[in-house]
């Protein structure tokens, strides 16, 4: 059996381009290395890292696919100073690690973004084929999967961000917000380290798009489904065990101990980076050692920061960089003797095995981000801990924190705390230590970097919502079942709700007057002698009349209280004798829910009273709407009304009146080959439950219903009518 094609899109490539081309060691190229020699034949699609001259690009193209299965994106160096350094560090970087006053925006980088993206999502396009997998790799490339799917609906797209996501409050600072997040919608899958930041991404689903999510479930107005997972990455294991039993690792621990044997080393090792919290961990060292008082316990203490230089083009990195200096340098020149000072500060990367030897060399790793989507380091930490085992300090607001249990979790803002948490850990035992290492360990060790893919790319493997599948079928075959009918030229009758069936709902309910996709659809309707159509709204007679009365179809207000038949002008009321002297009890109801509701509004009507919550805070809204359900069904239980949960409304109206009952009382003495009604919410149901000779119901949006068919949102049902009703007879 042939190998599908599995399509990695990162930022960076997994190699180093300069005079030679070399590989690149990494945590995700590791995960991934497991891959290709099984089911899959891995391609990965990213940029070199540098600007390549266009007189090279041609050959490292070359090198790159045949030596490395590698697909280059070149960019220019204003394309990576707009793309990279502008909108992904200066702009998504801050935002996604709550940030904000720290962000910086430009309308040229959006662009440059935006074009990068739309570069990317075409390389995997002329490369993959149907059924392909698409793995796209964190925030530099938020748009790609909307630009895949758009274009290949059938190949199975993955996102993972390896970053956290913020709150909804912080994350809409950011002013493409709605883009960023709908071109990650276009994911089949998308994963988090956390279920926090899987929660905050739902949650600014909801409040910027309106898209009602369950917890692992996003199905966007055109119907497709995004499902959500968490998986925390690994590291690579294998590579640390292998590294801890060399004969080189050995070497170089004990060259270490022979200069720092008779200190207690205190090791972070980080990028230099504003979110990992350099500036409050020197703050709480400084404390720490001013609470020492015997000079001799302080010269005792080494603390190593190892320091990797991180986007030095910006200029926050910069000032960074030059404040840690001089602090260091401040507090090396309070406490430094002549054997040796306080801080040794490592500007610059270290060799793989020197990095395993510190860290197993080290007492105390101190790993205190301010924010953090995984933070390997501390794993890398626990992972070398294996023979004479350090204690882990390790901040609460790292993604880590929830899987390493036993190390001494602390708050980094609390300088403090942080003090507390070093001095408690140099006075545990070597026992005490032990204990808390060594269940850590084990989980570190087994849930790798490998397994963590696996994981991931099983979960992708599943497959969309197969739920929709028998939906698409049966909807199939109505459309053929219509399309016979207008064939042979029988009367249908048509019943269709405005509001969220034929119209996409507004947040303003006065700006759903019919767009050019509505009109368009009427007008071909009224030109069909063989279709009786009827138009049905909550809305009243007036608004109706306003919006619709030019066409020559029966219209039904205020849910089946007013009825204009056909080839009329003329409004008759259905609510003869019906007593509405439940409304003013009612309305003190509404009235305090409004006052207490921000973005709520009671609307009166002639039949009902109606509470919109729409412009609320979606799950303010939503929740105080069942309370008010709840309150209206027991206040009003022994009177004639009828208490309906539509979408984003609370209406009440007589129970004597329904969109059902206007709609039994035109099909009297009428009689039609077929029968179609469609509705959005729960103010349709009462039509669906007519049980009519060749009658049939479709349900538009997502919500539980009677209806015996399913679109998705009003504009494939449009384009349904206008395939079987209108479309000219093959």
């Amino acid at each position: 059996m042939p190998k599908r094609n599995l399509l990695i899109l990162s930022n960076r490539l997994p190699v180093t381009v300069s005079e030679t081309i070399t590989k690149s060691p990494g945590g995700l190229v590791a995960a991934l290395e497991g891959l290709s020699s099984e089911q899959f034949d891995l391609k990965w699609i990213g940029w070199p890292g540098s600007v390549i001259p266009d007189e090279r690009k041609e050959e490292v193209e070359r090198l790159l696919v045949e030596e490395h299965g590698c697909i280059p994106v070149f960019l220019s160096e204003e394309e990576a100073a707009g793309y990279y350094l502008g909108f992904c560090n200066s702009s998504l970087w801050p935002i996604l690690h709550y940030m904000p006053s720290y962000m910086r925006y430009d309308p040229a980088w959006w662009e440059q973004y935006r074009q990068i993206n739309q570069r990317f999502a075409e390389k995997a396009l002329e490369l993959a084929e149907p059924g392909d997998l698409v793995w796209v790799h964190d925030y530099q490339l938020m748009l790609v999967p909307q630009m895949v799917h758009d274009e290949m609906p059938e190949l199975k797209i993955g996102f993972f961000l390896h970053t956290p996501f913020p709150s909804y409050e912080t994350f809409r600072c950011q002013p493409k917000r709605n883009e960023l997040v709908t071109g990650l919608l276009g994911a089949d899958l998308i994963g988090f380290h956390t279920f926090g930041y899987m929660r905050h991404f739902r949650s600014t689903v909801l409040r910027l798009l309106g898209i009602e999510s369950e917890i692992t479930l996003i199905r966007n107005e055109k119907g497709h489904v995004t499902r959500l997972g968490v998986f925390p990455i690994g590291i690579n294991a294998k590579k640390f065990e292998e590294t801890l039993n060399s004969r080189e690792f050995k070497q170089r621990l004990a060259e270490m101990r022979a200069t720092d044997g008779d200190k207690r080393v205190v090791l972070s090792v980080e990028r230099l980076d504003y979110t990992k919290g350099i500036l409050h961990r020197i703050e709480a060292i400084e404390r720490f050692l001013a609470e020492i008082d015997d000079p001799e316990e302080r010269e005792a203490i080494k603390f190593i920061f190892v320091s990797v230089p991180s986007r030095e083009g910006i200029e926050q990195y910069q000032e960074l960089r030059a404040e840690v200096e001089a602090r260091i340098g401040r507090i090396n020149g309070t406490y430094a003797t002549l054997r040796s000072s306080p801080i040794r500060f490592i500007h610059g990367s270290v060799e793989f095995v020197d990095l395993c030897a510190l860290y197993t060399l080290s007492d105390v790793g101190l790993v205190t981000p301010l924010i953090d989507g995984m933070n390997l380091v501390a794993k890398e930490y626990i992972a070398c801990q294996r023979d004479n085992p350090g204690v882990l300090i390790l901040s609460e607001f790292a993604g880590a924190a929830g899987e390493l249990f036993n190390a001494i979790l602390i708050n980094p803002y609390d300088a403090e705390g942080v003090a507390n948490a070093l001095r408690e850990a140099l006075a545990l035992s070597p026992e005490e230590k032990a204990i808390r290492n060594r269940p850590m360990r084990a989980r570190v060790m087994k849930y790798d970097a490998q397994k963590w893919a696996r994981w991931f790319i099983e979960q992708l493997l599943r497959g969309r919502d197969e739920a929709t599948a028998p939906a698409r079928s049966q909807i199939d075959e109505l459309a053929d079942e219509l399309r016979s009918a207008v064939r042979a030229q029988k009367h249908i009758g048509l019943f269709l709700d405005y509001d969220g069936t034929l119209r996409e709902i507004e947040r303003d309910p006065q700006a759903a007057k019919p767009n050019a996709g509505v009109r368009h659809l009427l007008e071909a309707l009224r030109h069909r002698p063989n279709l009786e159509v009827t138009l049905i709204s909550g809305r009243t007679s007036d608004d109706l009349e306003a919006w619709l009365g030019e066409y020559p179809f029966s219209l039904i207000a205020e849910h089946g209280a007013a009825l204009r038949r056909s080839g009329t002008r003329a409004w008759e009321r259905l609510d003869v004798g019906v007593s509405y002297a439940w409304k003013e009890p009612m309305l003190q109801i509404l009235r305090l829910y409004e006052d207490s509701t921000p973005g709520s509004l009671v609307e009166e009507k002639k039949t009902s009273l109606v509470w919109h919550y729409r412009n609320t805070d979606p799950e303010f809204g939503a929740w105080k709407a069942h309370q008010l359900a709840v309150e209206l069904g027991a206040v009003m239980g022994n009177e004639p009304v009828e208490i309906r949960h539509g979408r984003k409304i609370i209406e009440a109206s007589a129970a004597a009146i329904s969109k059902g009952a206007a709609v039994r009382r035109l099909l009297e003495g009428r009689y039609c080959d077929l029968v179609l009604c469609a509705g959005d919410d729960q103010t349709d149901e009462s039509m669906f439950e007519i049980a009519a000779p060749n009658f049939v119901s479709i349900k538009v949006g997502r919500s539980p219903s009677r209806a015996m068919y399913r679109l998705p949102n009003p504009a494939e049902f449009r384009k349904f009518l206008e395939s079987v009703l209108i479309a000219k007879a093959g």
